[in-house]
């Protein structure tokens, strides 16, 4: 199960394409207090519990963080080793204090940078106009001598889709090798940039073949998601989109959603699910969806279905307004994914002895802890 806590909405930077509400709003104690019940309560007992840090920027509340970790360990039913912290942080913030807490928790840290600088500032700067990216770089570095692991999240645009290769580039010269590269679903992708989509999946899974001729496996999840779903036959029931259902997402107002990319405003009426002081709404469990003619019908009897994220509700909804259809941009996105990764594993497993084993197992990130 999954659970994402949105300690506040504020935050200290002014990216472009932020789809968080500009609040001030921050999580109270007693919002806090029923959302671990609730945590405890909702999670069979046989399924692990992820706790995710969210904003806005957390780290602006990293006592509240800490207060909300130590009330979950102090919780009768919590086991270390069932439970696992994750934190969502722009890079701007990362200080001693912060960085203790992370390492002695062993919080999962993933870092939201779209790339070099020229690409990063594009989209990403300071609330005054200044340029985020010098001291996000600072701050990769020195996250990547202080934690055993760091995971990065570039978000590109329309704008910078032809950048996606050197985006990689960059973030393998700092020494990151765990890459999440995420589309920007809500934004206004043309028939040229969706005509694009093909090259740089495949500049993209050269840099990948790359990586392992040297010895030095990345994870990226472009291609090592989709090599994953076609040596399991295709994405298992726990992988696909559980959102109102094994993942919940909590507005610092207390406001229930299925994801946390569904808060946006948080005006409690959109998406929202319920709230932690008065419970699930059942009727607002239901999906706005599409019927009939509007869901896509080709997926149905589409080839490469069980390898394509057309059940990512979220994903769905910010680029064709309803979670069960999706939009040209996705299906032509997922299906350049796929074909890239196809190649991509095809040459590597000609190429070496690489067996791809973890890959197999459902946990595609170990490759890249050998090089």
């Amino acid at each position: 199960m999954k659970y994402t806590l949105s300690v506040t909405n504020s935050c200290n930077l002014s990216c472009k394409y932020c789809y968080i509400g500009k609040k001030n709003d921050v999580m109270g104690l007693n919002i806090v207090e029923e959302i671990i019940k609730f945590i405890f309560k909702y999670t069979p007992k046989t399924e692990r519990i992820e706790i995710g840090f969210f904003g806005g920027e957390p780290l602006l509340e990293l006592g509240l963080i800490k207060g909300i970790a130590s009330r979950v360990e102090s919780h009768p039913s919590f086991d270390p080793d069932r439970v696992e912290f994750t934190l969502t942080t722009n890079g701007t913030l990362l200080n001693e204090e912060a960085a203790r807490f992370i390492n002695k928790r062993s919080i999962a840290y993933c870092v939201s940078c779209d790339g070099p600088p020229e690409v990063h500032n594009a989209n990403r700067r300071f609330k005054n106009g200044r340029a985020s990216s010098p001291l996000i770089e600072r701050n990769l570095k020195r996250a990547l001598d202080l934690f055993p692991s760091v995971l990065v999240n570039a978000v590109y645009t329309p704008t910078t889709l032809s950048k996606l290769p050197s985006v990689v580039d960059y973030f393998s010269s700092l020494g990151l090798k765990q890459m999440y590269l995420s589309p920007d679903f809500s934004a206004d992708w043309s028939k040229d940039d969706i005509a694009l989509l093909p090259e740089v999946y495949n500049n993209v899974a050269d840099r990948y073949i790359e990586f392992y001729r040297v010895g030095r496996p990345h994870f990226i999840n472009l291609i090592d998601l989709k090599i994953t779903a076609m040596l399991r036959g295709g994405y298992q029931a726990t992988e696909r989109c559980s959102m109102g259902r094994g993942e919940f997402a909590f507005a610092p107002s207390g406001n229930i959603y299925p994801c946390e990319r569904l808060i946006g405003n948080d005006d409690g009426v959109t998406h929202c699910i319920g709230n932690i002081l008065t419970g699930l709404n059942a009727s607002g469990m239901a999906c706005k969806t599409a019927e009939g003619g509007e869901v896509n019908a080709r997926c149905a009897v589409c080839a490469i279905k069980e390898y394509c994220m057309n059940w990512c509700g979220c994903s769905n909804y910010f680029s064709s307004g309803f979670y069960n259809r999706v939009s040209p941009f996705l299906c032509a996105s997922e299906r350049a994914a796929i074909t890239a990764a196809h190649r991509a594993f095809q040459i590597i497993e000609n190429e070496s002895k690489v067996t791809f084993n973890e890959h197999l197992s459902g946990m595609p990130a170990a490759n890249c802890m050998k090089g």
